[in-house]
């Protein structure tokens, strides 16, 4: 082969240079190392020691960048690894292009050892798209398309399958590299409807959820708010908050069964929900899905939110180029007073105490000492209550959650996100509540972390059992569920086996020590404290 001929690898390499694709989430196996061979000097690989850890620390650093995230994992075991931390970043709208080596073409047919046998298959419903490239020289064309179907609105995980011999091949030339939007106007007609429908209520309710906050839409979402001076709600369980929770029209998150959202919506003739579903159900408590008498719009970018939808009319497109023209269009009657403020609390002595702590009193710790800067991370998911109540997001871009409600997700995606921010020149901490079952399902992220020197914080709240699940044994009348119990985990030894400053802590103040100590270290720290099993309220 002459000199002169580029090859696929070539290409492709200059390809994500240009579209700024240098950093490389994986963890490389034989069928990917014709794609990593010479890797250049101005990439960065950041390796992770599982699928499902290197997906979700890709999708973290996505989410904090708001820029795609590129994956390489090894062929169908790997993306099988990886296949729960897709489902939470496709939920997620988390724009990302998945790569898995591939066997050699001419071996293919004879469904060799370590193939992908129907490789597009495999990662679907949860990617946008999924290809394997039909000839070697179609590959960087594949990318370029790729870049473009997750950067597109709404956002996403995309899928490429790419055998390993197609990177030796001479390439038909350089890349073309297109440029896509990333948002899309709603329809100014039905948007002005829309407006005219909102100036006629009487007793609005607005729901701003994580759509806002991913579309950079946080000033527009309270400009909006402050002229109609109406209640704000966030979805439940949300895995981004778009509103400041310590905001005078701040309720919190909406409940998560049918009934109690038709029950919280009570009283109000229309409600507006932008940027998420209607709505984000868990367990399963019926009623109708609305009153009588109240109405909803919705708008999203999203198609599929729209269509499945039981109630309301849509508008989709671009909830902050909608927030921005709607606050304008509105008008609001001038005596409208806005609602009672949702209560706060307002003690911030915290009176020391002896583990087991109550969750209220680790959160009460933690907003003691936690900077008000610093990102959260949530993963306990039977503590949001108090996270809530002592911890509310007051920043854009601070707080996240799994959009998929698997759990392994909070502690890869810590990482992902402390990485985002140095990527994007942000000096904060990343401080992820887990739980201790949580933080089991992908504790080989914390090895990534150390290796980085990642400002991240573990907080692992250790009650010794699901306790959660423990609750929906309870709504689901289902007892004697085995398996809820999580006895003998020594988790201050896996952190320091993992090269993380560990420590378990025994009382309030020990928590507000180490957490202290740990904001002045250099790199991760894992605090361990136990704390009373707690069921928390499902309906």
């Amino acid at each position: 082969m002459s000199n002169t001929v580029k090859t696929v690898h070539d290409v492709t390499y200059e390809l994500l240079r240009t579209l700024g694709l240098t950093t490389v989430f994986g963890n490389p196996g034989s069928t990917e190392q014709s794609f990593l061979r010479d890797f250049p000097d101005d990439f960065t690989y950041v390796l992770a020691l599982q699928e499902a850890s290197v997906l979700a620390i890709a999708d973290g650093f996505a989410q904090a960048t708001g820029k795609p995230a590129l994956v390489n994992l090894h062929t169908a075991a790997g993306t099988g690894n990886a296949m729960g931390s897709l489902v939470a970043a496709y939920k997620a709208n988390t724009p990302m292009i998945v790569t898995a080596g591939q066997q050699t073409r001419e071996m293919l047919l004879t469904d060799p050892y370590l193939a992908n046998r129907e490789e597009t298959v495999l990662p679907q419903p949860w990617v946008k798209w999924a290809y394997q490239p039909a000839r070697a020289q179609d590959v960087p064309a594949a990318f370029m398309q790729a870049y473009a179907v997750a950067m597109q609105p709404p956002r996403g995980p995309v899928f490429l399958s790419i055998p390993l011999d197609d990177w030796d091949q001479p390439a038909l030339g350089p890349a073309v590299v297109r440029e896509v939007t990333g948002r899309v106007a709603p329809d100014a007609d039905r948007l002005r409807a829309f407006a005219e429908r909102i100036s006629r209520a009487q007793r609005p309710l607005l729901v701003l959820g994580p759509e806002v906050d991913r579309d950079d839409a946080w000033d527009a979402g309270i400009a909006f708010a402050e002229k109609l001076k109406a209640p704000v709600f966030g979805s439940a369980l949300p895995d981004r908050v778009s509103f400041p929770e310590d905001h005078p029209l701040s309720m919190g998150p909406l409940p998560m069964t049918i009934a109690g959202v038709n029950e919280t919506v009570r009283g109000h003739d229309l409600v507006i929900v932008i940027g998420a579903a209607v709505f984000r159900y868990y367990p399963y408590v019926p009623g109708d899905y609305l009153p009588e008498g109240t109405e909803l719009l919705h708008i999203t970018s999203d198609p599929h939110l729209s269509s499945v939808a039981p109630v309301g009319d849509s508008l989709i497109g671009s909830v902050r180029t909608a927030l921005e023209q709607l606050v304008d269009m509105i008008e609001v009657p001038a005596d409208r007073k806005a609602p009672e403020p949702h209560p706060r609390p307002v003690n911030t002595t915290v009176e020391p105490a002896t583990a087991p702590l109550t969750a209220d009193q680790v959160y009460h710790v933690i907003s003691q000492v936690k900077p008000d800067d610093a990102a959260l991370v949530n993963e306990s998911t039977s503590t949001l209550a108090e996270q809530l109540k002592w911890l509310p997001t007051t920043h854009p871009r601070s707080f996240f959650a799994t959009g998929s409600g698997g759990i392994g997700w909070g502690v890869p995606a810590a990482v992902g996100i402390a990485l985002g921010d140095r990527a994007r020149g942000v000096d904060r901490h990343v401080v992820a509540t887990i739980g201790d079952g949580s933080f089991q399902y992908s504790v080989q992220a914390i090895y990534t972390a150390a290796q980085h020197k990642l400002p991240v914080i573990f907080v692992v709240l250790r009650n010794g059992e699901y306790a959660i699940l423990k609750s929906f044994a309870e709504l689901e009348n289902t007892p004697g569920v085995p398996g809820l119990d999580l006895p003998g985990l020594d988790i201050a030894s896996l952190g320091a086996g993992f090269g993380l400053h560990s420590v378990t802590v025994d009382s309030t103040d020990a928590l507000a020590a180490e957490f202290k100590t740990a904001l002045n270290s250099e790199g991760p720290t894992v605090i361990v404290v136990h704390t009373q099993p707690e069921q928390p309220f499902l309906g």
